[in-house]
């Protein structure tokens, strides 16, 4: 069974909440991303042009050494690790956000770090429509996601399943969970959990 799980999605697509609820009832570690903490964040959303490389590479330099603290001091065979994002994100909203001579000064950067990172054993990306995306973002009031256009979230789901195509040595489980509300069914919940624990190949699986 796996031992370290990355919960991924796209902006209000309830990934943090999962990765908090199977951590608590499995016991297990939780890394969580402090992206509250970059000051770039509120300045993006409202000039993207100007502020989308320092935004990508601060983001990419808090993850590493995150990451890196924290992976390499754990135990990740004993014990299941969660996380609610990976490593990679950065490339996918590097690639949603910059243009493309900024996108390959990134890369070059990406590369240089990517190796000192351990690879989940499982992605789980959930997958929602963006009505639900704008949805969620609504109701949890950060006021610097108000104006986020939709178009932007659509991007950013293109994006992930793009570079997912391109992941062919991890296992990826693509979740639609556009009508399942785990936070309050406890059906819905276990329905996920029980998709999360089996056995997949190598590659992109996907669960409708």
């Amino acid at each position: 069974m796996y031992n370290f799980i990355c919960i991924e999605g796209n902006i209000g697509a309830g990934k943090t909440t999962l990765a908090q609820m199977l951590s608590k009832e499995r016991g297990a570690r939780l890394i969580e991303e402090q992206f509250e903490d970059n000051s770039f964040l509120p300045k993006f959303y409202a000039d993207p042009t100007r502020y989308a490389f320092p935004l990508e590479t601060s983001f990419l330099a808090a993850r590493f050494n995150q990451l890196k603290n924290l992976l390499n001091n754990l135990d990740l065979f004993n014990q299941l690790t969660i996380s609610d994002y990976a490593l990679f994100k950065s490339l996918v909203f590097a690639r949603t956000n910059l243009e493309d001579d900024e996108y390959l000064l990134f890369m070059k950067l990406y590369e240089i770090i990517e190796k000192q990172i351990p690879l989940p054993e499982l992605i789980v990306y959930l997958y929602r429509p963006v009505p639900k995306l704008l949805y969620h973002i609504q109701k949890r009031g950060r006021s610097y996601e108000a104006e986020i256009p939709p178009a932007y979230l659509e991007k950013i789901n293109e994006t992930y399943l793009e570079h997912f195509r391109s992941l062919t040595d991890t296992r990826i489980l693509l979740l639609r969970a556009d009508n399942l509300n785990y936070v309050d069914s406890e059906v819905d919940y276990n329905y996920i959990k029980s998709l999360i624990f089996k056995d997949y190949p190598l590659g992109l699986s996907f669960v409708e």
